[in-house]
């Protein structure tokens, strides 16, 4: 019988790079990567993973898993603080499922994967990826990137368990004083869109359904994006942006 090294209780691992995205508050990130393709972001690799050669080659590849820490939560997971059970937005945020079968933000090691395109690679100054599809907060410290083989890892036959497919989407609308503010804005179009895909996914607590009078504020690269959930003529809930704040 061989002896097995015994299993450390615990590893020591170095961030490679850290994120720089459009979401610079955890409130509104899309709940799955690709959901708002709209939005961008950038890995930048720190010292010493700041070495070209270390990403020579990653130029063939379009899409990258990335592997990052949960840094926004520390004191709802972690080895001493993780509970068994966890309410995913998908079943409402009421009913319980087992930690290990959800995706939850709230796990043991406050690990996440994400799946991005990679759009260009910058090595003029250490090395800088810009990104696609992120559901990343600014800041989140990226522990390692893999490429993406589809021909090993994308699995159409799968069950999905509760998330058969991709949740629905609200219709979005902006009153007029919003657009003002967009029409001004070098980047008024690309960030129109980005508002439209992100409230598209109704970024509100999973337990607020239909039209309610609060108003709700959602920040994006530099602005503030308040906005309420109404009724259509038709009875069904929609989005309205009401006013757009510039830092």
């Amino acid at each position: 019988m061989t002896d097995q090294p015994a299993s450390p209780e615990a590893f020591a691992m170095t961030p490679i790079g850290v994120i720089e995205s459009d979401f610079p508050d955890k409130f509104g990130i899309p709940r799955q990567p690709g959901l708002a393709d709209a939005a961008r972001a950038s890995l930048v690799l720190t010292p010493p993973f700041d070495d070209p050669l270390a990403v020579r080659g990653l130029e063939a590849f379009s899409h990258l898993w990335l592997t990052f820490v949960f840094h926004l939560s520390p004191e709802q997971a972690g080895p001493e603080r993780w509970t068994p059970l966890v309410r995913p937005p998908r079943l409402g945020g009421n009913a319980r499922v087992g930690v290990f079968a959800s995706r939850s933000t709230h796990r043991p090691n406050r690990l996440g994967l994400s799946l991005v395109e990679l759009l260009d690679i910058d090595t003029a100054r250490g090395v800088r990826l810009t990104l696609r599809g992120a559901d990343l907060v600014s800041g989140t410290p990226v522990l390692d990137l893999k490429p993406y083989l589809p021909w090993a890892e994308a699995r159409p036959e799968a069950r999905a368990g509760f998330a058969p497919e991709a949740p629905p989407t609200l219709a979005v609308s902006l009153a007029p004083e919003a657009e003002a503010v967009l029409a001004r804005r070098p980047d008024g179009d690309s960030l129109r869109e980005l508002i439209r895909q992100v409230l598209a996914q109704d970024p509100r607590p999973a337990y607020r359904r239909g039209a309610e009078e609060r108003l709700y504020g959602v920040r994006l690269r530099d602005v503030d994006v308040r906005f309420q959930a109404r009724s259509d003529a038709a009875g069904e809930t929609r989005l309205e942006v009401v006013e757009i704040v510039e830092a």
